[in-house]
């Protein structure tokens, strides 16, 4: 990173460095001040402009306003005497202005013009009479221009999360921007949102209690709130709340025509079929849900919704699912519900062609092959080729398909529906975000090598706790080459810097990164080694594992708790929030299961008793109550029980201890303890730091290189070398300690393993989707693959490892070195 990039940082805001990583077509200028000495420049935002850009214009005078303790004036023309500086804001082909400061051949626009959610801010000289400089956001449309604004708000400090969390930036009396000419976008994939899912516990309550009292739900206000952070955060894409306990979006008909101010684009889940909410607005008796029997009824409700909406910048979602998140019904055969669902687009296209455009291939849609739908598109379900195909992850945070080649070709392209929360079977996860923002990144770029650049859309549940999470897939879906290996450490540093200044940022950094790999090996809503209906059964770590865990745990709260201790009371709440609550939270849960299992009764009450009073604060005083209600411990209530962990209580008896291996049996190397790596196929195998149980996995990138016979493995695949030495001749077992990544060809994934100059021995890893092996591979982010090492004589050797296919992670290795098979 550039030293000034580095700079900018710690002044403003890590993201305000893509200010300096943006495309410049001139030589640096003198930089634009926005606000000095308690006077601020005022923005000019002419009459005709798009008020969604009226509006973040409000936001970010309030932003200067809230760093500078001066709010600019804003003007909707340019008086007879001007002011000498002023910052305006418009659309290229829309704002008289800047169009004339185009033609005059005073800034070239030209990469605008028919560009996707692009924007250029530059400072002109003497732009017109009487004035001396002109700050210009100038964006290829209204959400381009939009985005240019609140890039405005990074750079002077404030963090797209000060409402949502509560972060609050640091006063300055002076605000400047660099001078000189930069051009932001397109962003790499056209649609990136969330999707606000399981609400039922936190958000709904806090919006109808707290927040929102006068609609008593999830409304306009809370809506108004979301669509202003998600426009900070350079997304665009909204599915809304949808659980029984919430009324469905349209049943307010404010809520679309506040998405449409705000210049948010609409869409619905997998199950929610046209901008319908079936849980809600499905009031004929479920039944009568069906295709088959009822075609003309279910037509007349998908109709009445498109003829509502459609005249909003929607995406529509095709095809049918159940009532909720459950199976199609009529059909009775894999056969009759593919014939059912290509009848079901061509009437669903039919509808928008009717009440939003003739030409419905202009009309963004998707299908969303999520579960038993994928099952059926591999059958051979014909999607129309101008149908974005959303393929999902298994709600665990590892991608279930991915397009082939010959996919990658269709118009309408590829897209993921991403799990950042979840509730459903195996066990659910509610409460805490623990998913790692590097497996976020593997992931999300494998999909996007493999052709997924049109829809990003994260489920995120009740969006608090899972800011982090959030906003680094919401980075990589705007600017998928921003993070990559070699820079993801910086991701956790930088975001910290923002949020709590460059001083802690490295302490907060190394805290969230160990948080990470911590709960990577189990999550906290996964503390219980048996699912739902089965007996009660003990956790498989050895006694040191557990110790080791512990241990860790308590020196991350501790630290946790020294840094909120001398961190500024403006930054309070907001360090709670994002950083004390969620390690404290996980340490407590962590400290309760374990204590309880080995019969440390008092230990374990003890940290039940903390854990209920951190998340009472949480509810009722932090921000000075601002989020009551909003917060609970997994399992917050009694339902969905089949898909959540049982209330915590100790066992009947202590579990027994499980030793540890004597020193010198066991050998256990990390992926990243490699000796070498060697580059083959154009592939090679690559640590992705903050990745597994390790937070060192390897994984051979990129992921679209081509699979390689069994017999080339020597000469074409990725390898990796270990050294290890073996105590005797004889044969040991090895075991791979693997990410349960699925196959990229939806079949199986295959590696190879030699020592020294042995024929490869090829392991195949099955499609295990669905099993109780992935079930419980999810849980604990592992699947173990086995083989036997020949070796012919005691001492040192060279294990090899070949990537065969694609998509393979590999964690960590182990070798039982004790009585070996003769």
């Amino acid at each position: 990173m550039p030293r000034f990039c580095r700079v900018f940082v710690l002044l403003f805001s890590f993201a305000a460095c893509s200010l300096a990583r943006a495309d410049t077509s001139s030589p640096p200028a003198a930089e634009f001040v926005l606000a000095d000495q308690q006077q601020a420049i005022p923005f000019w935002i002419e009459a005709s402009t798009d008020r969604a850009i009226a509006r973040a214009a409000d936001d970010v005078r309030s932003d200067i306003a809230r760093v500078a303790d001066a709010r600019p004036a804003l003007l909707g023309e340019l008086p007879t005497t001007p002011p000498r500086q002023f910052v305006l804001a418009g659309v290229v082909g829309h704002s008289a202005a800047i169009d004339q400061l185009a033609r005059s051949g005073r800034l070239d626009l030209s990469a605008l013009r028919g560009a996707w959610e692009s924007f250029v801010l530059a400072t002109v000289e003497n732009p017109f009479p009487g004035v001396d400089r002109a700050l210009i956001v100038a964006g290829s449309d209204r959400r381009g221009a939009i985005y240019g604004l609140y890039e405005i708000s990074a750079a002077i400090g404030v963090s797209p999360w000060h409402w949502w969390a509560d972060v609050t930036p640091p006063p300055r009396t002076r605000l400047a921007l660099p001078g000189e000419f930069r051009r932001f976008g397109p962003p790499s994939v056209k649609y990136r949102g969330i999707f606000l899912n399981d609400e039922d516990w936190g958000l709904q309550p806090w919006a109808a209690k707290t927040f929102e009292p006068e609609t008593g739900d999830i409304g306009p206000k809370t809506y108004a709130r979301l669509f202003e952070l998600l426009l900070r955060l350079k997304a665009n894409t909204v599915w809304p709340a949808m659980h029984p306990t919430t009324r469905a979006f349209n049943h307010y008909p404010r809520n679309k025509e506040v998405a449409d101010a705000y210049g948010i684009v609409m869409g619905s889940s997998h199950a929610e079929p046209m901008l319908r909410n079936n849980v809600d607005e499905w009031t004929a008796p479920k039944e009568d849900y069906n295709y088959v029997t009822n075609r003309a009824g279910v037509l007349r409700y998908w109709e009445q919704r498109v003829a509502e909406n459609g005249r909003y910048e929607n995406i529509y979602t095709l095809g049918m699912r159940g009532i909720h998140d459950s199976n199609m019904q009529g059909p009775t055969t894999d056969a009759q519900r593919i014939r059912i669902l290509e009848q079901v687009f061509a009437d669903q296209r039919a509808l928008i062609a009717r009440y939003v455009r003739p030409d419905v291939t202009a009309v963004p849609q998707m299908f969303c092959a999520y579960k038993e739908v994928l099952d059926l598109y591999r059958q051979g379900l014909r999607v129309p080729d101008d149908v974005t195909i959303v393929s999902p992850d298994d709600n665990f945070g590892y991608i279930r398909h991915f397009l082939s080649p010959t996919e990658r070709t269709r118009p309408g392209g590829g897209g993921v529906y991403y799990h950042l929360s979840y509730l459903g079977r195996p066990l659910s996860y509610l409460w805490l975000g623990t998913t790692p923002p590097a497996l976020i990144w593997t992931e999300m770029h494998k999909a996007f090598e493999h052709g997924a650049d049109r829809i990003w859309i994260a489920n995120v549940g009740d969006l608090k706790p899972a800011e982090i999470g959030t906003e680094f897939f919401l980075q990589l879906a705007w600017d998928i080459r921003r993070w990559q290996p070699d820079t993801l450490p910086q991701f956790l540093e930088e975001w910290a810097a923002r949020e709590f200044g460059a001083d802690s940022a490295q302490e907060i950094a190394a805290i969230l990164n160990e948080f990470y790999v911590l709960n990577f090996a189990r999550k906290p809503e996964h503390l219980q080694w048996w699912l739902p209906r089965e007996p009660r059964r003990f956790n498989n770590f050895t006694d040191a594992e557990i110790d080791q865990r512990l241990a860790a745990f308590s020196r991350l709260s501790a630290h946790v708790a020294a840094l909120r201790a001398r961190m500024a009371p403006s930054r309070q709440d907001a360090f709670y929030e994002l950083v004390y609550y969620p390690v404290v939270g996980a340490a407590l849960a962590n400290e309760r299961f374990f204590a309880g299992e080995r019969g440390a009764l008092d230990v374990a009450r003890s940290a039940d008793a903390r854990l209920i009073a951190e998340t009472r604060y949480f509810n009722e005083e932090l921000a000075g109550g601002k989020w009551r209600g909003f917060m609970t411990l997994e399992p917050a209530s009694n339902e969905w029980a089949s898909m959540r962990i049982a209330p915590w209580s100790p066992p009947a008896e202590p579990r027994p201890a499980i030793p540890t291996p004597a020193p010198g049996t066991r050998l256990t190397l990390d992926a990243a303890e490699f000796v070498s790596a060697a580059p083959r196929g154009g592939a090679v195998w690559t640590v992705v730091p903050g990745l597994g149980r390790s937070g060192r996995a390897a994984t051979p990138l990129p992921t679209t290189f081509a699979s390689v016979n069994a017999g080339d493995a020597t000469a074409s695949a990725p390898r990796l070398d270990y050294s290890v030495t073996f105590p005797a001749a004889g044969t040991f077992r090895l075991e791979l300690e693997l990410l349960p990544t699925h196959p990229l060809d939806g079949q199986s994934q295959r590696l190879a393993v030699a020592l020294d100059d042995q024929p490869p021995v090829v392991i195949t890893l099955g499609n295990d989707d669905g099993s109780s092996r992935w079930a419980q591979g999810v849980l604990s982010n592992v699947r173990t693959a086995a083989t036997s090492l020949n070796v012919t004589r005691s001492g040192a050797h060279t294990l090899r490892l070949f990537a065969l296919d694609p998509g393979i992670v590999l964690d960590r290795l182990s070798l039982d070195l004790d009585s070996p098979q003769p």
